[in-house]
Order: structure tokens, then sequence, then C-alpha cells
């Protein structure tokens, strides 16, 4: 009838519930107060493991000590230093409720955005979400081995699967793929910096420094994301696993081109910008 308002069916009512549930779900796990200080305190890990890593990539330019650029490298040098076992440990469990948190929001739905535009949205974000808590469960681990004094190199992991998988064809197309993923993942991380995306996942106002330590981090990480991603699928095509050395072998490859002084140091301050920027992660992001 005019001037009343049409129902909404049951069946529309219905299919909205769960997802409701879902999200206040996630919302409730993410917001428990222990949890979410640890969750937050892993930003800070990850923020200090991203400006060691820098270090060393500066220091390798400059001609300074060895090091490996990696995350490894960096969780070793940081249990070289005093009170560097503690920040480890610290290190693991708040990793741990990161990838938990991830984790269920890839099974639940984001708490921060319950809403998703379409259910194709909802889905990339979920399959993001899980691909996340994959990386802090690795960081965890990697953690956990170097504050019991029993760390291994993840660049030399990495060139021992790669030589394995380069045994099989199977193997060898499985490190392309393995290297397009990487390659579009750090294509993203350059998107979401360029286009100050970054800033939907901060609560409250932002200030200019946030947005441009986010952009300059988002597009660095990225960047080198997208250089190991090539050198995987070099190494898979040229049947030469060392170039499949992740972020150290990118840094170090990257170092041995023309200016590649300059252009290292450029990319260890940009990896140190993102360390920055995982601070105000820390205190602003939405959970």
């Amino acid at each position: 009838m005019p001037g009343t308002s049409p129902s909404r069916s049951p069946s529309a009512h219905s299919s909205r519930v769960p997802s409701d549930n879902s999200s206040s779900t996630a919302g409730r796990i993410a917001q428990n107060s222990v949890f979410e200080r640890f969750a937050r305190a892993g930003f800070v890990v990850s923020g200090i493991v991203h400006l060691i890593i820098g270090y060393i990539a500066i220091r390798i330019a400059l001609g300074g000590a060895g090091g490996t650029a990696d995350q490894s490298g960096a969780m070793s040098e940081l249990a070289g230093k005093p009170g560097g076992i503690v920040a480890l440990w610290i290190g693991v469990v708040a990793f741990l409720i990161m990838g938990l948190w991830r984790l269920a929001e890839a099974a639940l739905g984001s708490s921060s955005q319950p809403d998703a535009d379409t259910k194709k949205s909802e889905a990339i974000d979920r399959l993001k979400a899980f691909f996340v808590a994959v990386v802090y469960f690795a960081f965890a681990l990697s953690a956990f081995g170097f504050a019991r004094g029993h760390g291994k190199s993840s660049s030399g992991a990495s060139v021992g699967l790669s030589a394995r998988l380069m045994q099989t064809t199977a193997g060898t197309v499985g490190l392309v793929a393995g290297g397009l993923i990487i390659i579009a993942i750090g294509g993203y991380h350059i998107y979401k910096g360029g286009s100050q995306h970054f800033l939907k996942d901060l609560k409250g106002t932002t200030g200019e420094l946030v947005r441009v330590l986010g952009t300059t981090g988002y597009i660095a990480k990225g960047s080198a994301m997208a250089a190991v991603g090539v050198l995987v699928i070099l190494a898979a095509s040229e049947s030469q696993p060392d170039k499949a050395a992740g972020l150290d072998g990118a840094f170090k490859t990257l170092g041995a081109q023309p200016y590649g002084m300059v252009l290292l140091v450029v990319a260890g301050l940009g990896i140190i910008t993102y360390g920055l920027y995982s601070f105000a992660m820390a205190r602003s992001i939405k959970m």
C-alpha cells in the first residue's frame, strides 16, 4: 500500500544473520583486551624486525659487516642484543595471536569491515586474511627458533627448497607460480601505498606523517617483494636455486647493479619506513 514501507522477506533477513553473527564473533575475539594488546604488540615487534632488516641492507651497501637482510637475519641480530631473547619470546606470542586474529577474519569475516560490498569482495578479503595469517605463523615459528637458540636462515631454507622443487617439472612449475603470487602480493602492496588505501585500516584522524610513512613504506616493501618474486621465477627458469634466496638475495642482487650502493641504501630506508609505519599500526589499526 502507498506510504507503507516494504517489509524484508524472511529469506533475505535470514541470509544476513549468519554474516552479522560471524562478524560479531570476529569482533569479540579481536576486541578481547588481552588478545588485542598482544596483537598490537606484534606490530611493534614487526616494526623492530623491519628496522633491523633496513639497517642490515644499508650496512651491506656501505661495506660494513655482513648479515642476512631478511627476517631471520633481523631476529638473529636481535637475539644477540641485551634483552633480545625476551623480545623474541614476546614476539612468538604476539605473532601467534596476530596469526589467530587474521585466521579468525578468514573464517568469520572482518570485524572492522563487517559489511563487504559484494560476496566476491568478502571472499578476496578472507583469502588475504588467510595468507597474512600464514605469514604471521611463519614469523612466530622463526622467532621461536631464534629464542631457543636454534634459528635458521630463511634465505638458506628458500634455496634448499627451490633446489628440491627444481628436480621435477611439477616443482619447477610450482616455483614459477609461487613467484607470480609473490609478485602479485608485492604489486598489491605498491597499489595500497600509492592509492593510500591503507588509511581504511586505521581508526581516528590520520596525520600527514602517518600518511607519508604508510605510502612510502608500502611501496618500498611491495617493490622488494616483487623483486623476490622475479628472482624466484628466474631461478626456476634458469635452474639456479641460489637465485631464490628470498629478500636477502633480492637486496644483494640489487647491490650488485650499477649504482647498487645507492639503490640498496634507498631500499633499506624504504624498509625502515615501513617499520616506522608498523608502530603507527600498533596504535591505530582497526581490530
